[in-house]
């Protein structure tokens, strides 16, 4: 949808908290206090991660804790007991939680040995044996013979110890959105490893300094792109052990590159035996019973963010991926469905504030939201959140403090949209580069924003990349930089360069890449299913094309795009801000300067001139006469030097002059 932003969306209101927000920000501080109150602080409340599932302690025991409100008894069962489902029963405790303690062997050793395959028994109130995944297991995997996945006791002898320091914070964010299990050309699921050692090399090549991984919490349908996720607290085994992905963090934080996680707490898998669903044998439990509880669109869980132990869950899990793994942020998915409760189904966002404040909003989850970002910043003061949403919450990108729900960054969905339906609908000859621009710096003011021409959400099968709609089927068999270019190729060529650095250099305060892109990949993004065969061929990026003795016109796009993000680097212009704010036009052989800055005056300020000469003041907003300060003397002369400056619509004039001026504004006439 090009939903873009309303008419008063770009404009900043200084009128402070809305009535909204001011009960939202009330409800934050409250929530917040009673957290702090119960359980100490919120740095123990978000480190339950520490003390539920499996803990093994000093002396090798193993403390095993729950929560199973449902429940009406609870068992341990694996491999360690021959699979007997009612040997080791959990101790019932208050609140719904259960708990479990098993001594050390007679050797000291756990009882429980690293890679033991495990499994919950849950006895429900009808006497149904259920066999559950503990929501706090940290590796799940699937046997090649099996329908769904494992529960496996993580606990290594030598787990990976990080040896690199977080990188600092980027001031301009370059991103490289990525999938580990796609980053291949083989026809196959690719691993951390490979992309470690073959992947994070280009990705610093290129220039990014932010690499945005898709997929990693542990899913167990491949081709829902990591979207259905099963088990919060396990890293995606597919791609190989939680110390692999461990060393890949690693790595891109001794090349200088953040990482972070693409997060998803808008919804959960509707699986039950290898997921949260009906976890205790009811309905509820982590999620809301009846319709508010399942996504009607997507067919999955919607999570009750009032719960406590809803909230200690998912507030400890952001807390486990940024200690355990080391991740510097995340973008969260699907917060256009959290805001709302009717998750953004069927809307068509105008930008009219009654959309965003009333009944349809979801209270429970914005304080979640608020919730995350306060602690996430205030723990981590370089952490980056980014949220997907495409509704234009107003304040979602402000501090919470101020209200807002404390977002870093939004994503600016409505870009890519334009140029899909630029690409799709129009001739070249008819292409409005107002209506361009106009969708490009349409966004909220003081609220930062990611800018991209294409994510994955383009590449996915149905729709197709900007290459593919550019350059379509040619793209096959006329890329050789051998041969002459066919008008199709030349012309695809030439506007995917200048789509992306235009998206790079308006779309907003950080940009985004989605792997295989900044070459221009020829094929669209397909996971293994039964409608294509169970094929890897399209769920793979071949980065191959990029050999040197293929002589392909991949390496070309490949180039512009590194250059494009090393210029960024050097000049900044992502975290550029307009700090002059200071207008200059010409009109009718009349200069006109406006200084709108509140404290700032200027002397010797360098303007484009257009007409070569001598220039005098004949209109001063700041003369005494007008009420005025009187500040500037209109008897001076102004000359033009032949130092050629940047003026209009960023045109080089060869004439420019030097003028002076307060906090006020004039018109310099020649």
């Amino acid at each position: 949808q090009d939903q873009g932003l309303g008419q008063d969306q770009g404009l900043e209101q200084d009128q402070g908290l809305g009535q909204d927000q001011g009960l939202e920000y009330q409800l934050f501080t409250e929530r917040l206090s009673k957290l702090e109150e119960a359980e100490g602080s919120f740095d123990d409340f978000t480190r339950s991660y520490m003390s539920y599932g499996v803990q093994r302690q000093a002396n090798n025991s193993l403390m095993f804790r729950e929560w199973a409100p449902g429940a009406q008894a609870l068992f341990l069962t694996g491999d360690f007991n021959d699979w007997n489902s009612t040997s080791h029963p959990y101790t019932k405790k208050e609140y719904g939680k259960w708990e479990l303690y098993l001594p050390p062997k007679r050797d000291k050793a756990p009882a429980i040995e690293h890679e033991t395959k495990l499994k919950l028994v849950v006895l429900t109130s009808e006497g149904e044996e259920l066999f559950r995944i503990s929501p706090w297991a940290k590796y799940c995997h699937k046997h090649v013979d099996s329908n769904t996945y494992d529960w496996i006791h993580w606990d290594p002898i030598r787990p990976f110890l990080h040896q690199h320091t977080r990188p600092k914070r980027p001031r301009s964010l370059r991103i490289y959105e990525a999938h580990v299990g796609i980053a291949s050309p083989a026809e196959e699921i690719a691993t951390y490893t490979n992309f470690t050692l073959n992947v994070l090399p280009k990705i610093k090549d290129l220039g990014y300094n932010c690499v945005q991984l898709m997929a990693i919490m542990e899913h167990a349908y491949y081709g829902s792109f990591g979207y259905q996720v099963t088990n919060f607290f396990a890293a995606s085994s597919r791609f190989g052990t939680p110390e692999d992905l461990k060393r890949l963090v690693d790595t891109a934080h001794s090349l200088g590159i953040t990482v972070l996680l693409d997060v998803v707490h808008s919804h959960a898998s509707s699986n039950t035996a290898d997921g949260l669903n009906k976890f205790d044998g009811t309905d509820s439990c982590f999620f809301h019973s009846g319709p508010r509880g399942h996504h009607p669109q997507w067919g999955s869980r919607l999570f009750n963010y009032q719960s406590w132990e809803v909230l200690r869950f998912l507030l400890s899990n952001l807390r486990w991926w940024m200690e355990e793994y080391r991740f510097d942020g995340f973008r969260f998915d699907g917060v256009s469905s959290m805001l709302y409760h009717h998750h953004g189904i069927a809307m068509s966002f105008s930008g009219g504030y009654s959309e965003y404040f009333g009944m349809q909003v979801d209270e429970d989850s914005i304080i979640h939201l608020m919730l995350s970002n306060h602690i996430l910043h205030t723990l981590y003061p370089d952490c980056i959140t980014i949220a997907e949403d495409v509704s234009g919450m107003p304040g979602l990108c402000k501090p919470v403090k101020n209200g807002g729900l404390g977002f870093d960054y939004r994503l600016n969905m409505a870009v890519p949209d334009k140029w899909i339906q630029i690409l799709k609908e129009l001739k070249d000859e008819e292409w409005d580069m107002g209506n361009i621009v106009y969708t490009l710096t349409n966004r909220r003011k003081g609220e930062g924003s990611i800018g991209y021409a294409e994510s994955h959400d383009q590449a996915l099968v149905g729709d197709k990349s900007l290459a593919f709609w550019l350059m379509d089927k040619e793209m096959y068999t006329n890329m050789s930089s051998l041969i002459p270019m066919t008008p199709v190729i030349d012309r695809g060529i030439q506007l995917h360069k200048m789509i992306r650095l235009l998206t790079h250099a308006l779309g907003g305060e950080g940009y985004l890449n989605f792997m295989g892109n900044e070459f221009g990949h020829p094929d669209w993004l397909d996971f293994p299913r039964k409608g294509n065969g169970e094929s890897y061929q399209y769920a793979r990026r071949q980065y191959n094309l990029l050999d040197p003795d293929n002589n392909l016109r991949y390496t070309q796009l490949y180039a512009f795009d590194r250059d494009m993000n090393l210029t960024e680097d050097k000049y900044g212009w992502l975290a550029s801000q307009k700090k002059d704010k200071v207008i200059v036009f010409e009109r009718a052989n009349v200069m006109f300067v406006f200084n709108f800055h509140p404290s700032n005056s200027y002397s010797d300020y360098r303007i484009a001139a257009g007409p070569n000469g001598k220039y005098r003041i004949k209109l001063d907003s700041d003369a005494e006469q007008y009420g005025g300060h009187g500040r500037l003397d209109t008897d001076t002369e102004f000359f033009t030097e032949q130092e050629p400056f940047k003026g209009v619509n960023d045109q080089w004039q060869p004439h420019s002059l030097k003028v002076g001026y307060r906090c006020s504004t004039a018109g310099w006439v020649g």
